[in-house]
């Protein structure tokens, strides 16, 4: 103690002789400044100089989000607050949804806005439900459709439809009472571990889709960065990653950065993520493949980065999950980016894709528990009693766990190796043929299953004019934007004969009419993604985008039944 204080005495000692005029002068000058004035206004502007202050550091220098991104928001918040601007907006709103509810309404009678007063017996529900069914104009079975029905195997929906009836009532939430469905969740989690080359130490649950699994990885990696005192972690991604990274901010109040690519190979800028490493860094992403142009991003740079700065590194292979694991023994080369890559700390990939099973199932992976546990929500003080979820839902559909271990083993690693081989050999044949129509651009070099072009360097039209065209042959394309593209997501549907050859026609024909009528008028697609584009305020777009959203569950069209179901 004495020692203490002796050390004190000599560090003041030391300091005393120079510091001293220098303060005197400052007090000196602020008790001139002060004199004269009364308390009372000392204290406020003290306070209001405090506030101002604080407030100018929130604008400068927030964690969410960059001054210039918020500088944009905040004028264009302050633009649409004008009175007349206001007004203008709510009509062009209301016009755009009601066209939106008209185009919902147009093949509809009317919608049920109650139970019906007795309940339908069989034979009349069935008719109901064919009813329903004949709205669907889109035959998505002759493989026209980009992605969206990866199998639409008559034998395969026959086994979904048995397995799916043996366990329609189980729950995984009640492990005890359904000790078989607690079963088959665990054993999907761990084949998919061992198929992309995770140890015995790798670990995962099932969630309801890709968007689930990503949540889980950011939810997971922010926990972690929050137990080491990092207050709003910050997630770096590309910007061709998912748009469930950014919803994963928005959800779990965190940061994220998106950046820039390689426009030539289309993979993520690796320079520029190292430069955007910082301390509140708590993940860093890369995709395989990313879903606009079909490329993955070289994780083993990424990878390189995560071990360096001891940053987790998380690879969505949602899109590609049960393609990408077979693909060497398929005959294709690709780049290693599972668990063998040594920074890969988690992995998503989708069973409800290329693994051809019911839609609502995807798996989160993860090297080791350390990092899994983070995942876990639990609340140990419920008077209901202990409650704890591995991801979000509580009570789940154990039939679509079921359904899924039933695909697994339905398939089988053979099945898959034949499946991917049809697959990838299909979408790289499109992808040359794409090349040799002058006049199209494939967007780097797509390894897997997803193909995207656009207008080739020399030539002006409006890829969005082109879809809308080909549209009317059939074909229905995924719409892309930053730069105007357009993408073909092969699936086991495309591979039937004929159906690539055809695609390669059509796209050929169609642009060949278009070159010879370049003031084609543009609208459908290509007049609401041209706008949407062109529109600097990005909120505008997002609140056009709600809209439609809302529009979905538009239930306002009245016929003289009201849409409701006939009585028995």
């Amino acid at each position: 103690m004495r020692k203490g204080k002796i050390f004190q005495h000599i560090c003041f000692s030391v300091y005393q002789g120079p510091l001293v005029p220098y303060w005197e002068l400052v007090r000196d000058r602020v008790n001139e400044s002060c004199e004269g004035v009364e308390p009372w206004k000392i204290i406020v502007y003290s306070c209001g100089t405090t506030l101002l202050v604080l407030t100018a550091r929130d604008i400068l220098f927030s964690d969410e989000d960059t001054f210039t991104n918020r500088t944009k928001k905040e004028f264009f918040r302050l633009m649409k607050k004008i009175p007349f601007v206001k007004k203008r907006i709510a009509e062009e709103k209301k016009k755009i949804l009601k066209d939106m509810e008209h185009s919902m309404n147009a093949d509809v009678d009317g919608y049920v806005t109650q139970l019906p007063a007795e309940g339908l017996k069989m034979e009349t529900l069935m008719e109901e439900l064919k009813r329903y069914q004949g709205l669907a104009k889109v035959n998505w079975s002759d493989g026209t459709i980009s992605g969206t029905v990866y199998s639409g195997d008559p034998e395969l929906t026959h086994l979904m439809e048995k397995v799916y009836g043996m366990f329609a009532w189980t729950n995984p939430l009640h492990s005890d009472v359904f000790p078989d469905i607690r079963k088959m969740e665990a054993e999907v989690v761990r084949m998919c571990c061992t198929i992309f080359n995770g140890d015995k130490e790798s670990c995962g649950t099932m969630t309801s889709g890709g968007t689930e699994s990503i949540l889980m990885a950011c939810f997971t990696y922010r926990n972690i960065a929050r137990e080491r005192g990092i207050k709003i972690p910050e997630i770096i991604v590309p910007i061709t990653a998912h748009a469930a990274f950014d919803k994963a901010a928005a959800y779990f109040h965190m940061k994220i950065t998106h950046i820039p690519i390689n426009e030539e190979t289309r993979k993520v800028d690796i320079n520029a993520m190292r430069r955007a490493i910082n301390k509140n860094t708590c993940v860093l992403v890369g995709s395989a493949p990313q879903f606009p142009h079909g490329i993955i991003d070289d994780i083993q740079a990424i990878s390189e980065l995560g071990l360096k700065y001891d940053i987790p590194v998380h690879v969505d292979c949602c899109l590609g999950g049960f393609l990408y694991p077979f693909m060497e023994k398929a005959g294709f080369s690709v780049p290693v980016v599972d668990f063998r890559v040594p920074g890969v700390t988690s992995i998503s990939a989708d069973t409800h894709k290329y693994a051809f099973a019911p839609k609502g199932s995807s798996v989160i992976l993860y090297r080791k528990d350390d990092y899994r546990k983070f995942q876990f929500f639990v609340q140990p003080d419920w008077p209901g009693g202990i409650y704890a979820t591995a991801a979000i839902g509580g009570s789940r559909p154990g039939a679509i766990i079921a359904v899924c271990w039933g695909t697994l083993m339905y398939f089988g690693e053979k099945g898959y190796v034949e499946t991917t081989k049809k697959i990838i050999s299909t979408a790289r044949y499109i992808k040359k043929e794409l090349k040799k129509i002058p006049g199209i651009h494939v967007y780097g070099d797509p390894l897997m299953s997803v193909v995207g072009f656009g207008p080739a360097e020399g030539f002006k039209y409006n890829i969005f004019t082109f879809s809308d065209m080909i549209a009317k042959r059939g074909w229905n394309l995924n719409p892309l934007q930053f730069p105007s593209s357009i993408h073909l997501c092969v699936t086991l549907l495309h591979t039937k004969e004929g159906v690539a050859d055809q695609f390669i026609r059509d796209a050929r024909e169609c642009l060949e009419e278009l070159l010879n009528s370049p003031d084609a008028e543009a609208g459908g697609m290509a007049a609401m993604y041209g706008t949407s584009q062109s529109i600097p305020d990005r909120s505008m777009v997002a609140e056009l985008a709600g809209c439609f959203v809302s529009a979905l569950y538009t239930t306002n069209k009245s016929t003289e039944t009201n849409g409701s179901v006939p009585k028995q």
